[in-house]
Order: C-alpha cells, then sequence, then structure tokens
C-alpha cells in the first residue's frame, strides 16, 4: 500500500508539477492585485454631472419610443449569436430553446418587454437612460429623443476624455485603438458588449474599455494593472484556453487537474509523514542522524517544504477542484433570472414610468445618477453622488425605502409556498454575506434584510432594503459550499481576514507551496531524465580480455 502511494505521488507530480507551480506563483499574484473592472464607487467619481433639465423624457417616454428600435436590435443580436455559436459550438439551440421557453408564457415580468432597473445620467453632455430588461438585456436611450444610442469611436474618445478630467489628465493624447466583442477581464458585463479599446498616454499604458452599448467605462488599467492580472488571474483560471477556442472545456480541464493535484497533495503528504523518522524518545533515525531519507539538496527541500505545507497545498487542491462544482454537487449560488423576475414582480409602477425629470430640490450635492428600482407595487428614486452616497427622491406616487411588507411579499413570490422564519435586519457583515477584500462597499451595501425560509434546503436571502435589490441566495448546499471552496481557498473568514493577518497568513503557505511545486519540477525532471535514458551497455569480463590479447600476440 505504502509502495502504491509513492508511485501515485511520483507519477501525479511528474505530470503537474508544473500546473502547480503555476497555481501558487499566480496565486501569490491575486493575493495582491485588485480585479481590473472599475467598481461602482470608481465610475460615480468619474461620471459627468447631472443637473437634470425640465423638458427631458420620462422613462416611459423613452421606454416607448424606442420601442420598435429595441426590437431590431434584439432580433439582430439573437441571429448573431445564433451564428456565433453554430460556429463555436459552445452553447447549441437545445439550450437556446429551453431560454426561449423560460421567457415566455410569464407575463411581462419575465420576458424582455419589462423594465428592472433604469438610471439617468448624462454622458457627452447628453441626458441618457440607461435601462435593464428582464432579460439582462441593457438599452442606451436618449432622454431627448428617445432614440436607441450605440456609442460610436468618436463618442468613445470624447466619454474618456471627459472621464479623464476627474483624474486632471484633460491634456492627455487619447487614440482609438478597436472595438472587441469579448474581454477575459470583464467576465461579469457580456451583455454590454462590445466594447472599444481607447489608449491613454500618459507614460503608463494606460487603456480605457467603454462598452459600445451603454457608454459606460467599465476598465481603466494601466501596463502594470494588465501585467499583473495576466500573471494572476488569466494563468490561475487558465483564460489562455479561451483564447485557442477551448472555453467550454476549461471547466473540465480545471477541475480534472485540481483532482488530480489533491491526489497527488494528499498521498505526497501521507508518504512525506510516513517516512519522516523525527527520532523521539530515541527511536530509529536514518544514518548520520539524519530525520528524514534524502540527502540531495532539492529531494531535501521538498521533503521539508511537504511537511510542513502539505496540509494547505492539500485544502488549496481540495477546494480548488471543488470550484466549479463537480458532477453539480452543490446548488447554484447565484439566483436565476427567472428568480430575479419574479422576485420584483411583473408590472411596472405607475410613478416610474410617468415621473419626469426636473431640477433637484438640492443642488449643493453633486449628483451624478439618477436610478429606479423596483418591487411590485412600490418604486424608489435614488440619487447617488460622486462620493458614493444615495439620497431617496420624494417624487409623487414613490417611496423612500421598501418596507418590511413590500420585501417579504417579493420573497414569497420566490418562496414557492413556503413559509417565512424569519427576518432579521444586519448591520454587520456575517459568514456568507461579507466584503471581498479589494471590492467596493457599495457592492456589499449595509444595512441588509435577511429573509429566512422555512423550506427544506433553509433558503436565506440577502436584501437591500434601500433599492430592493435582491443581494444574495444561499441555501443549505451553497452554504456547505462555502466553507468548503472559499473558506480553504480564499481562509475569507472570521479575524484571519482581516488585514494584516490575512496577508502574512498567505503570503507564509504560498509560499511553501512555491519551494514545495518548484522543487517538485526539478525532482521530476531528474526522475524523467533517470527513467529514459538509454541503458548502459555491460560488456562481460572475458570478453574485453579477447581483443586485448589478440593485439598483444600481434605486436609481438
Amino acid at each position: 500500500m505504502k509502495r502504491l502511494l509513492f508511485e501515485i505521488h511520483r507519477w501525479v507530480g511528474v505530470v503537474l508539477a508544473l500546473f502547480m507551480l503555476l497555481w501558487f506563483f499566480s496565486g501569490l499574484v491575486i493575493v495582491f492585485t485588485g480585479q481590473l473592472s472599475l467598481s461602482r464607487n470608481a465610475q460615480l467619481a468619474h461620471a459627468e454631472s447631472l443637473s437634470p433639465e425640465t423638458g427631458w423624457l420620462s422613462l416611459g417616454e423613452a421606454w416607448d419610443r424606442s420601442a420598435d428600435a429595441r426590437k431590431a436590435a434584439a432580433r439582430a443580436e439573437s441571429t448573431g449569436r445564433g451564428s456565433e455559436d453554430h460556429r463555436n459550438g459552445e452553447r447549441g439551440s437545445e439550450e437556446r430553446s429551453k431560454e426561449g421557453k423560460a421567457g415566455n408564457g410569464r407575463g411581462k415580468g419575465a420576458g424582455g418587454n419589462t423594465i428592472v432597473e433604469a438610471r439617468l445620467l448624462r454622458q457627452s453632455d447628453k441626458p441618457v437612460w440607461l435601462v435593464e430588461d428582464g432579460r439582462n438585456r441593457r438599452f442606451a436611450i436618449s432622454a431627448l429623443d428617445g432614440k436607441l444610442h450605440e456609442v460610436t469611436e468618436d463618442e468613445a474618445l470624447e466619454i474618456a476624455t471627459r472621464w479623464l478630467a476627474h483624474e486632471n489628465k484633460s491634456n492627455v493624447e487619447l487614440k482609438y485603438l478597436d472595438t472587441i466583442d469579448s474581454s477575459s477581464s470583464l467576465r461579469n458585463q457580456q451583455s454590454l458588449r462590445p466594447f472599444h479599446r481607447i489608449a491613454v498616454k500618459d507614460g503608463a499604458g494606460t487603456e480605457l474599455l467603454i462598452s459600445a452599448r451603454s457608454g459606460e467605462v467599465l476598465q481603466a488599467a494601466s501596463r502594470l494593472d494588465r501585467a499583473l492580472y495576466y500573471a494572476g488571474n488569466w494563468l490561475h483560471l487558465f483564460r489562455p484556453l479561451d483564447a485557442i477556442g477551448w472555453g467550454e472545456a476549461r471547466r473540465d480541464i480545471l477541475t480534472w487537474l485540481g483532482f488530480f493535484a489533491f491526489a497527488g497533495a494528499l498521498t505526497g503528504m501521507i508518504v512525506g509523514w510516513l517516512r519522516w523518522r523525527p527520532g523521539w524518545f530515541g527511536k530509529h533515525t536514518y544514518s548520520e542522524g539524519r530525520t528524514q531519507p534524502y540527502r540531495a539538496f532539492w529531494f531535501k527541500w521538498h521533503f521539508w517544504s511537504g511537511l510542513l505545507g502539505g496540509t494547505l497545498a492539500v485544502l488549496w487542491a481540495f477546494s480548488g477542484y471543488l470550484d466549479n462544482n463537480p458532477f453539480k454537487l452543490f446548488s447554484e449560488g447565484n439566483t436565476s433570472r427567472e428568480e430575479l423576475s419574479k422576485f420584483i414582480g411583473p408590472d411596472v409602477p405607475p410613478a416610474m414610468r410617468h415621473w419626469k425629470p426636473a431640477p433637484l430640490a438640492d443642488e449643493s450635492a453633486d449628483v451624478v445618477e439618477l436610478k429606479w428600482r423596483r418591487l411590485g407595487d412600490q418604486s424608489v428614486l435614488i440619487a447617488s453622488t460622486r462620493d458614493g452616497q444615495r439620497l431617496p427622491q420624494e417624487t409623487e406616487g414613490s417611496v423612500k425605502k421598501f418596507d418590511d411588507a413590500t420585501l417579504q411579499t417579493a420573497v414569497k413570490r420566490l418562496a414557492n409556498g413556503a413559509p417565512i422564519s424569519s427576518t432579521v435586519v444586519l448591520n454587520e457583515y456575517d459568514d456568507y454575506y461579507y466584503l471581498r477584500h479589494h471590492r467596493d462597499a457599495a457592492e456589499k451595501p449595509l444595512p441588509v434584510v435577511r429573509v429566512e425560509l422555512g423550506d427544506a434546503v433553509a433558503t436565506h436571502y440577502y436584501i437591500d432594503p434601500q433599492d430592493g435589490r435582491l443581494l444574495l441566495k444561499r441555501d443549505r448546499s451553497s452554504r456547505a459550499m462555502r466553507w468548503l471552496y472559499s473558506a480553504i481557498h480564499h481562509w475569507d473568514f472570521g479575524w484571519l481576514y482581516k488585514r494584516p493577518f490575512w496577508d502574512i497568513w498567505m503570503v507564509i503557505w504560498v509560499s511553501f507551496g512555491l519551494v514545495l511545486s518548484l522543487t517538485a519540477v526539478v525532482v521530476g525532471w531528474k526522475r524523467l531524465l533517470l527513467t529514459f535514458r538509454p541503458a548502459k551497455r555491460k560488456v562481460p569480463r572475458k570478453a574485453e580480455s579477447i581483443p586485448a590479447l589478440a593485439t598483444e600476440n600481434q605486436a609481438n
């Protein structure tokens, strides 16, 4: 049995040592670098001042006037996406059919002809309604004439100029580079594609990505930021496979490599502990008093780094294997589009549709955006300032904040008859709803309402009472996934997630992983050389003496 463990560890290590080295290196980069996508607060800080004016179109007017253009755009997008799927073989017609059925027959709330969220802002000094519909499609609609708008290359340059003015870079030269259909660094923004890429000649190699659909600046990254992203997230998640057309297979490749990495790390740790002879209580050690069997430098360092850091290596490999939810062991943690449609309700309240923009009562606040959100028959209008404050606005027919009854009614639309067991207002983060490092507090605001259902899977919903967003859904299965994956992969719980404790913890153990994987590469290479080196031919002693004797006789 011991021999089998040793062989598994040896050959899994030979095959996966380089992958492990790549994972540990890129993981260390991720520890100290943030995401490339701009945070919500960063977008607000660079936005144009809104200063709404009388005469702008209401949301309902803009939505109705753009109806034909939106339908045509949706048909064109559907046709284009179908052709792309046919070429790439990514999703197939069966899944598309399922999506179509999911979007039909559920009334307005589930289809594309409903408004989930609407934001009024300025782009290039022109007022625009940015609207999200029930199918997660995004539209930019002029608040002056109701025309559907798509940002051109020249407009992208103008937006970039105004964006940079808030960094005192208004005189910096800009250059349009190209328009791309997707970007691995904007994985959650595909509904805003394509993206205009703008180069900023500021000496740092900064590039902006601007949505051609909404006009929003989604990314502003220097040359160093992009290099760190490629050395971190891009490598860690095997994003190069997307570039060569293996995007659909990437998850499976990561899953199985994670499984074999776990098997190799686990067997190595077991073998290491079995071969360790500390000599305690007078027990036998190796020759020369050594507590481990190796004299060679690389073998010795591999042994000790595995013995000391092997437990963390096993946990990281195991949680990495679970990251892609193999065999669908756990429920999906994200809320589906159908669930979100049920949650907000089918009809757009009249106050939201008919409110006419007008100068704000309080001109002292630098408001850059007005946002409508709705739940059931209630709606709320929130002004966002440049410094990230949210200011509820008093308008006829709207509310300043969604009340408990409205929130519970929205949850009941998702509950399928399950009772609500408790409703708690959280003023601090808990073990499931918390703020990640390098993330913006606007993504996880406080206070938040946690609604717990009395269903078979003990579902919890986390809701922002200010704007009614369903921020998080967790059931018993996804809560288990949180501890089996995130807790032992990111170590994001309790006092350990406080800085600088977390940084110290991660650097120490990732360093052990780097030494372990680097020495594994060297040891594995030596094993390959030994295995495939041609065997030396042994010549019998008698055979060697015959030609020597013949030569001596000839000489005589």
